[in-house]
């Protein structure tokens, strides 16, 4: 694909590059915020792009089979994909866009609304599988652990940076197709436990990305070995800013476009942008480059 001054490319080799050109690849995850970056990018171009979303390891394996040129997934490239491609004269390099919260929730009728990072692993590991294993009182039976997609990012995070590379052992962990299907899934069943991207969670009618959505609960999570109100975050921004929120993640762009000035590279710098910073921004994530006044107020509850 790469062209010395002044050749022309092959007709089949142009082809190629177009079709793989044409669209970039997506964890299903990205959604909310990557059709908004999509839709203000196509707007000012003659050039359009389009997307495709699907799980983060069919991304991936898109990327390395040269069918698309770019890729976003919550890791970077692994040094077996980067000899690969680069042993192919590629220049691939992962671009971090933002960094977004790993949300868990429940059904608004459970009453228990925090949670430790060492409880969520039991649950994980299958060393907890009733809710009173974790809280006494409760009456809920089994915790019923719901993924959007059994290979998608999330699962992947949790495997990776929960669980040290080790596989869930739960019986009761389960997933559906969406992250929409999840909250959907936890919205209808006492007992669950869902676990998306904080992305999904803002009430678009809140413009401070203060509120959640109302049908779920959004836990607290503690660092700490006993949660409390006190001592838990929930991933609003400024806690993700901050670190106060323990389970953030980082969105990178997986670039591998054999063309500086092809779309699928203009895309991915487009995220990095002030503008594309910006959509990031009020979908609740934390951007990646934009700069963030923070200021302290005080509430009149009166």
């Amino acid at each position: 694909m790469l062209l010395s001054c002044g050749s022309k490319p092959k007709p089949e080799l142009e082809e190629a590059y177009q079709k793989a050109a044409a669209a970039f690849v997506a964890d299903e995850s990205f959604y909310p915020i990557l059709d908004e970056e999509l839709f203000y990018f196509n707007s000012q171009r003659l050039d359009t792009i389009d997307v495709e979303y699907i799980n983060e390891q069919d991304a991936v394996k898109r990327l390395m089979k040269l069918e698309t040129w770019l890729a976003f997934t919550t890791r970077q490239f692994t040094a077996k994909e980067l000899k690969s491609l680069q042993s192919q004269k590629y220049l691939p390099r992962a671009i971090p866009i933002a960094y977004d919260g790993l949300a868990i929730i429940v059904n608004n009728g459970n009453p228990d609304s925090c949670i430790t990072v060492k409880d969520f692993a039991r649950i994980l590991k299958g060393e907890v599988i009733k809710w009173s294993d974790i809280y006494p009182q409760s009456k809920l039976g089994n915790i019923d652990v719901v993924f959007d997609n059994p290979l998608s990012s999330t699962v992947r995070w949790c495997v990776d940076s929960i669980l040290g590379g080790k596989e869930f052992t739960n019986p009761n962990i389960g997933a559906v197709k969406t992250s929409a299907a999840v909250i959907d899934y936890v919205e209808r069943h006492k007992n669950a436990l869902g676990i998306i991207g904080s992305n999904w969670l803002n009430d678009k009618r809140d413009t401070t990305n203060v509120t959640f959505k109302k049908n779920i609960t959004v836990m607290g999570v503690s660092r700490l070995d006993s949660a409390t109100r006190v001592n838990s975050w929930k991933p609003y921004q400024y806690y993700l800013y901050n670190g106060n929120y323990p389970l953030i993640r980082t969105i990178y762009a997986l670039l591998n476009d054999p063309r500086p000035n092809g779309i699928p590279t203009a895309f991915a710098h487009f995220c990095q942008l002030p503008r594309g910073q910006k959509v990031i921004l009020r979908a609740g994530l934390l951007p990646r480059t934009a700069n963030m006044n923070v200021r302290e107020i005080i509430v009149n509850r009166e």
